[in-house]
């Protein structure tokens, strides 16, 4: 059983694909997930995300605080500095360009755990750069918002920071409190957690989809093609970044992941609740989750395909490869 709820978990690219195509035809069928079901869904997420979690991973950031300081830095300047340069460079319009650089301030997506995993890096870094940008997230995505895409739309920063507090925040630490108070109960859910997880970003994906259809059809090409150079963009970026800092190829290979994979479930939340005046606003954040998954998967089956030699547990640790 538990085999096959991994093997639909590692396909949750496609899913995104399939559910991101039959939108575009039967909208019907995925609109109706929307309003408090896109919150609620996302709070599951993050809630799943905090039950894998616990004291002794906050531990290991104190041990290894070189590889998760350098993917929060890299998170946070690499992603929305191409986000706006990108958003300038294709001149979207208004709704299109806020959506893309919300989306490229949002930490990095749980998804990227899995992906790292298939392209055999370093899962453990993964991980904690997860847990670190998430949690940066309640203070960096709003500012970093209002601070780029403030010329395009005023920017309800504390707002944002509120609703960043209670999505992000307080799931992850009641997910943290359940892993410690009820273990047995989390080892029962934990096998299909990523399962909740990736039907729940599917559903979200689709139902914005589904309901910017016509905006899609008429902007689809411009939108596709500035989404997709931003989480290229991000993937090599990140890589690049790592490299120079002397990082093993193994640990270059898990911070490109980690950089280039957002958590577009957040930002397509945030653009529904904090810009209604945009509807299409969620667009680039739906399609941004079809797009890093793909590259990601496509790395990942690369990278397998090349793997490193073990260079050591510590992230820090820098190698020739």
């Amino acid at each position: 059983m538990n085999r096959i709820v991994s093997l639909f978990t590692n396909l949750f690219p496609v899913w995104v694909l399939a559910g991101g195509a039959l939108a575009l035809v039967w909208p019907d069928w995925f609109t109706w997930f929307r309003g408090p079901w896109i919150t609620w869904g996302l709070a599951v997420i993050m809630l799943g995300m905090g039950i894998t979690l616990s004291l002794e991973d906050f531990k290991a950031v104190l041990k290894t605080p070189r590889g998760v300081a350098v993917g929060f830095v890299a998170q946070y300047s690499i992603m929305p500095l191409l986000g706006w340069s990108i958003a300038r460079l294709f001149d979207l319009p208004a709704p299109l360009a806020v959506g893309l650089i919300l989306v490229s301030c949002c930490p990095g997506g749980t998804a990227s755990n899995v992906v790292t995993y298939l392209a055999g890096a370093n899962v453990p870094l993964s991980v904690l750069m997860t847990m670190g940008s998430t949690f940066g997230a309640i203070g960096m995505t709003p500012l970093l918002t209002k601070w780029l895409a403030g010329a395009y739309v005023p920017v309800p920063a504390w707002e944002m920071f509120l609703s960043t507090l209670q999505i992000v925040l307080a799931p992850l630490v009641l997910g943290l409190t359940l892993h410690h108070l009820t273990p047995r109960v989390v080892k029962l859910v934990l096998p299909v957690a990523p399962l909740v997880s990736v039907v729940t970003i599917v559903l979200i994906c689709a139902s914005i989809i589904g309901s910017s259809a016509e905006d899609l059809k008429q902007s689809g090409l411009q939108i596709l093609l500035a989404v997709l150079s931003l989480h290229g963009g991000g993937f090599f970026l990140g890589y690049v970044f790592a490299r120079l800092l002397r990082f093993s190829r193994r640990d270059c290979r898990t911070i490109s992941i980690e950089v280039g994979m957002q958590n577009s479930g957040l930002g397509a939340t945030l653009a529904k609740e904090h810009f209604p005046q945009m509807p299409s606003a969620a667009l680039p954040c739906a399609i941004s989750a079809t797009c890093h998954s793909v590259i990601g998967s496509l790395l990942a089956g690369l990278w397998r395909l090349r793997p490193t030699p073990e260079e050591g547990a510590s992230p820090s640790q820098s190698g020739n490869g």
